[in-house]
């Protein structure tokens, strides 16, 4: 059995062949899981407000895909020659996702409905060329293009990056934000309204009243989640009857991708551009000694450095030490209580390599990219969320480059048990995608929240991801008129051990690892991987384990074929269906002819069917259920 716990000494046994219903809460780092009584109403009343919220999101959701649907935009012409010229001449190897992603945008541009699709990818995975080949595509049928970003600095980092990338081509770029003084901003806003200027790249300046488009055509919006309110509505106007593309690092987990479809249009990049290598990550007690050598190793092979260092009030006294520590290094402070024009100007001064080392706070944790940081040092970064602590270190290892992560700790500190925990999960995941593992869950729920409004993120808290992207699965199948399945847990009872022995998996936590594994077990090719993965675990797999595994597979696939029941009498197993228009007269003529005098039916109100088992009466089950199961799945095909 396995035990919960609940709120005032209540505890509920799961036997181990039930494990299958138990979840694991998945919320937040920051948010506490609220426990309940067993004997309170309180859990059923939360999911009731979670699932009825949920419902009316997703009316809301269809409601308005349909309007879209019915709206008529421009029709974007198909690729010329110089489109494919362009793309031939980005200077990388795109990466599958890439190219997928640009043919899910253009395929969308050339329909005559209005482009509204949602481009996800982790930082630096490429989804800036994937706009810019869009951005082309609409500048080569005549129409101007609109970039949107949330701050000055990505304004300036983009408008390099397009000009630089388009600099082949007669196309006209202009740059909108409080970096140009008022005289180039008028000649930028002239530029657009006769149709001088083919792409504009801005911040929300670009929503000003005094802004006016010739011939808008493609909007594409980086980080939509990152602008207020007011510029939201402005947007909205923006939008009208115009191609949006909207562009965003946090990610969004599949099955939450997987239950918008034909809600929201979505391209997703899930793997790095080739030759990126997984940042060196360190967890270490700060040391000057280790600080001044990892200082001077990024200088001496060109490089720059992040130190964050979080605390505002002392950050000054921290870059007078490390100044010491490091005369040979030049030194810049920025965080967020300096005026945005100060940190902007030390920001484009780092850009331009006036500094070695930037000593700032965590304001680094979103949207910058400069390659040639390639080394970053966190002071106290036991004091850091998971979440934090992933996104910090995406700031470096964005070229080919081998990047490296100091998370330090204060000297002779006792780490608490999470935070230890924390850094020894960043540690571990140091490949590419790896963050679509543990250490991204918090951010996968933040992605969820941006995709779906802050409203619905806090019912993702209160009743846990899982549970909640099954009920929005279900809520766009029954709005859509598509067929709930009918679920059926099959009850198994038979004179078998089965169990996993404390000799074979010592670690509690491991068990019920392994337990949740085998309980999931729906098809051979699952079994397969379960006994591979065990076998180099934890060695040789005992008869116990392997019962477990075959019960597993046997009740999961049962319950496929209705089948409510299976128990042991002597030598007969009985299979009790859930009733009688389950099981087809061909099914019953089908088994007889397999099994002949071994098996005899009842088909009354509870009907069953009755079988003599030999010697190994798991693999003859295993059979049985196989067998129903291809001739249900054949019969329904014909």
């Amino acid at each position: 059995y396995l035990t919960i716990n609940y709120k005032g000494g209540d505890k509920l046994y799961v036997p181990i062949d039930q494990m299958n219903l138990i979840q694991k809460y998945i919320g937040s780092d920051s948010v506490k899981p609220k426990i309940n009584k067993l004997s309170s109403t309180e859990w059923v009343k939360t999911k009731t407000k979670a699932k009825k919220a949920v419902e009316d999101m997703a009316v809301d959701l269809l409601e308005l895909y349909a309007k879209r649907e019915s709206l008529e935009g421009y029709s974007f012409s198909s690729d010329t020659p110089w489109q494919n010229q362009f793309e031939d001449l980005f200077p990388y190897e795109e990466t599958e996702g890439q190219i997928k992603s640009s043919e899910e945008i253009k395929e969308d541009m050339e329909k005559p409905k209005p482009m509204d699709r949602l481009l996800c990818g982790d930082v630096g995975y490429g989804k800036t060329e994937v706009a810019l080949r869009a951005a082309f595509k609409a500048v080569m049928d005549g129409k101007q293009v609109a970039f949107l970003v949330p701050t000055t600095i990505l304004a300036q980092q983009h408008y390099n990056t397009l000009v630089e990338r388009f600099k082949n081509f007669p196309i006209k770029i202009g740059m909108l934000s409080r970096f140009r003084t008022p005289k180039q901003q008028k000649v930028t806003i002239d530029g657009l309204r006769v149709g001088t200027i083919d792409i504009i790249v801005g911040t929300h300046r670009l929503l000003s009243k005094d802004v006016v488009f010739k011939d808008l055509g493609l909007l594409i919006i980086d980080e939509e989640q990152r602008f207020g309110v007011k510029h939201k509505e402005k947007l909205k106007q923006l939008k009208e009857n115009v191609d949006v593309l909207t562009l965003t690092a946090t990610p969004i987990p599949r099955t939450l991708h997987m239950s918008m479809i034909g809600i929201r249009d979505m391209s997703v990049i899930e793997e790095p551009p080739e030759e990126r290598y997984p940042v060196q990550t360190y967890v270490v007690e700060f040391n000057e000694q280790m600080v001044r050598e990892a200082i001077l190793k990024e200088i001496d092979r060109g490089g720059q450095v992040y130190f964050v260092y979080n605390r505002v009030g002392t950050i000054d006294k921290m870059a007078a030490k490390l100044k010491e520590l490091v005369p040979e290094a030049s030194i810049g402070i920025g965080h967020g209580q300096m005026s945005e024009r100060e940190l902007e100007n030390i920001m484009l001064d780092f850009i331009g390599g006036e500094y070695d080392v930037l000593v700032c706070t965590t304001i680094i944790e979103t949207g910058l990219d400069i390659q040639n940081v390639n080394t970053i040092i966190i002071y106290n970064a036991d004091k850091m969320g998971l979440s934090q602590l992933y996104q910090l270190r995406g700031r470096v290892g964005r070229t080919n480059r081998i990047a490296y992560a100091y998370f330090t700790y204060e000297k002779d500190k006792v780490l608490t048990e999470v935070a230890e925990k924390r850094l020894r999960a960043i540690k571990d995941f140091t490949e590419f995608g790896s963050g679509f593992k543990v250490a991204m869950r918090d951010l996968e729920i933040r992605g969820a929240g941006n995709l779906l409004g802050v409203a619905q993120h806090g019912h993702i808290e209160s009743i846990g991801y899982d549970l909640y992207v099954k009920f929005l699965n279900e809520s766009i199948r029954k709005l859509k008129g598509e067929p709930l399945e009918e679920k059926i847990e099959t009850t198994i009872d038979l004179n078998i051990d089965g169990y996993i022995p404390s000799l074979y998996i010592e670690d509690g936590q491991q068990k019920i690892e392994i337990y949740k594994k085998i309980a999931a077990i729906d098809n051979l090719e699952d079994y397969d991987e379960l006994i591979d993965e065990l076998i180099d675990r934890y060695g040789d797999i005992p008869k116990e384990v392997e019962n477990l595994m075959d019960i597993s597979y046997i009740k999961n696939n049962g319950s496929k074929v209705f089948i409510d029941n299976i128990y042991q009498l002597e030598n007969t197993l009985v299979l009790e269906f859930s009733s009688i228009d389950k099981i087809s007269p061909n099914l019953v003529h089908y088994l007889s002819e397999s099994y002949s005098r071994r098996i005899n039916f009842d088909l009354s109100n509870s009907p069953k069917f009755k079988y003599r088992h030999g010697e190994d009466m798991l693999l003859e089950l295993k059979e049985i259920i196989e067998k129903i199961n291809s001739f249900n799945e054949e019969e329904n095909h014909i």
